[in-house]
């Protein structure tokens, strides 16, 4: 933070002409912090962040954030398979990165790993952010998560750009039950016998479709 931008860098930061600049100076807005033997001015990052105080000034140590996520503790293995993907393919790039790993729904915004992840970003400490799929992420929401990164000038890299596996489905169907969980609470009364019989029709349809999703075998 302590590096000096000549007045054409200080310009771009800023956003406005080297006039301006000139112009802020004779008026006292904004003088610069130091002068060359040449005369040219030199203006400190600290200085140009009082200005304007939505600069981001990126430093060398910014990471790479590898995300992984499941929904529950049964799926570890999927978890472990995340991981390996991620670090293999960070590993190949040379990327300097962390994994950072998460248990829980898609539908939780306050999961631990989630939570240290958009601080990191916030904190301009990210560099890019890499996912094995969109939706390990967030289920809805992620492209919020998204433009916070577009701000913060994070890149995110998603390595599989298709469709998850039979996992995927069952994920979902127990992300829209959560969702049909809550609502139904509010609606009747967590404890209501009617809110009661609505989540037991629900998770019978979910554990219909988990069955025949385990008995259905592809055809070569």
């Amino acid at each position: 933070m302590n590096n000096l931008l000549s007045i054409g860098q200080a310009s771009k930061v800023l956003g406005v002409s080297i006039q301006t600049l000139r112009n802020w100076e004779k008026k006292g807005l904004l003088k610069p912090d130091n002068y060359t033997k040449g005369g040219e001015r030199r203006y400190k990052l600290e200085s140009l962040k009082n200005i304007n105080k939505n600069i981001v000034f990126h430093n060398d140590n910014r990471k790479t954030i590898a995300y992984a996520r499941v929904s529950s503790a049964d799926q570890k293995e999927d978890l472990i398979r995340q991981v390996q993907v991620l670090e293999l393919y960070c590993s190949k790039l040379g990327f300097n990165y962390e994994v950072i790993q998460d248990l829980g729904s898609g539908m939780n915004y306050y999961k631990k790993g989630l939570t240290k992840l958009l601080n990191l970003i916030l904190e301009s400490q990210v560099k890019r952010l890499v996912l094995t799929h969109k939706d390990r992420l967030l289920r809805f929401g992620a492209e919020l998560v998204f433009a916070i990164c577009e701000a913060k000038s994070v890149e995110v890299i998603i390595i599989n750009q298709g469709g998850e596996n039979v996992r995927f489905e069952e994920e979902l169907a127990k992300d829209v039950l959560e969702i049909i969980t809550v609502f139904s609470a509010r609606l009747y009364g967590a404890r209501s016998k009617k809110n009661k019989q609505l989540l037991e029709q629900m998770q019978a349809v979910v554990e219909s479709n988990d069955s025949k999703s385990d008995a259905f075998v592809p055809q070569n």
